[in-house]
């Protein structure tokens, strides 16, 4: 087997890989938000740790994420492009669900954006800002569910998230 071939399946399985583990990084980062901001977590966890988790959380779905994009960008299998990785639905490639991750990238971007910057625009734009993050985890699940079918080789991998049922898959 050639290298470039090696190398594409390899871009490949990176690419989808990261984005399952991306699906429940983002899962688990809702609901830390949920429980830091409801103050819901377990007793057992002081609210900083639960706080300080969610945010740690966040920044390694955020490496994650590069890395999601940049091979799911130079896997020779498909063309993306690199305009798809900002504007949502520019993609030739599956353009319903690499729209919708981009959309998921962008809203999660303003999240992390202002959250660096959340000192300087005050608790209620933050706030604001924070919010659509609740919008970001229904497209990545939708992304997942369109773009997923590749996975299907894979059942166990591609099934293997509870309570995130497959549609037709």
């Amino acid at each position: 087997m050639s290298a470039a071939v090696t190398g594409s399946q390899g871009l490949w399985f990176l690419s989808r890989g990261s984005g399952l583990v991306l699906l429940v990084l983002f899962s688990l980062v809702v609901v830390l938000g949920v429980a830091t901001r409801t103050g819901s977590a377990p007793a057992r966890w002081p609210r900083f740790a639960v706080a300080e988790l969610h945010r740690t959380l966040s920044l390694f779905a955020v490496a994650l994420l590069v890395l999601h994009v940049v091979t799911a960008i130079l896997d020779p299998f498909v063309t993306i492009g690199w305009a798809a990785t900002l504007l949502p639905f520019a993609s030739p490639y599956r353009t319903l669900a690499i729209g919708l991750g981009t959309l998921a990238v962008d809203l999660a971007g303003a999240v992390l954006v202002t959250s660096l910057a959340r000192r300087r625009l005050g608790q209620r734009a933050w706030r604001a800002v924070h919010w659509l993050a609740y919008l970001a985890w229904p497209a990545v699940r939708e992304c997942r569910n369109a773009a997923g079918r590749a996975l299907a080789c894979l059942p166990g991998l591609a099934r293997g998230v509870p309570a995130l049922p497959d549609r037709g898959q």
